[in-house]
């Protein structure tokens, strides 16, 4: 049973908290873990991981170093006209991929959920639940044609960033935008 209160120290809390976040996420995947078994496996009350970190999909993003949150970055996205939603999505894409600290995140990500399949399961999970659902039932479009967007975008991620195809590479982000919005933007209809 979880002690009541507050354990000495809000550093060592937060880090008991996200290394218990990972072990579970790692062994019962995303679907699976829930904050009451994150915090028993921390020792503190769930409270706390409330506190420090506010839902399941924050702890999930602090404990797999996920260089975004993903309540901002559907936030983001949602923010103006259903017309301009394929220009958000590019744009924050292509500024997320040339920051330094979220881009060595995304290498990391990618090098990890392609190698391991644990590890591909819970993003899997992840992306479907905190991200391609929740835009999917914003936009009103069904899940199939959001995943298509996600799809166009690891693509463009792979050409781009990993594998540096010019002159793809080397175009300017709004080159890139004029050339992948209206395809993402096709898959809301318009």
């Amino acid at each position: 049973m979880a002690r009541a209160g507050r354990r000495p120290g809000q550093t060592e809390t937060r880090e008991a908290i996200l290394a218990a976040a990972r072990e579970r996420f790692g062994t019962h995947g995303y679907d699976g873990t829930t904050i009451r078994a994150i915090a028993a496996d921390a020792d503190v009350n769930p409270a706390l991981v409330h506190h420090f970190f506010g839902s399941k999909d924050k702890v999930f993003a602090a404990a797999m170093h996920l260089p975004v949150d993903p309540a901002v970055m559907v936030g983001t996205i949602l923010d103006g006209p259903r017309s301009g939603v394929g220009e958000r999505l590019v744009r924050l894409f292509l500024m997320l991929w040339e920051t330094p600290q979220p881009r060595a995140a995304f290498f990391g990500l990618l090098r990890s959920v392609s190698t391991n399949e644990q590890a591909a399961t819970m993003m899997r999970q992840f992306i479907q639940r905190a991200v391609l659902a929740k835009v999917a039932t914003e936009l009103g479009v069904p899940p199939l044609r959001v995943t298509g967007m996600a799809a166009q975008l690891f693509g463009l991620a792979l050409v781009r960033y990993v594998v540096k195809v010019e002159p793809l590479a080397g175009a300017s982000h709004d080159e890139v935008v004029a050339m992948i919005a209206p395809v993402l933007q096709g898959y809301i209809g318009g």
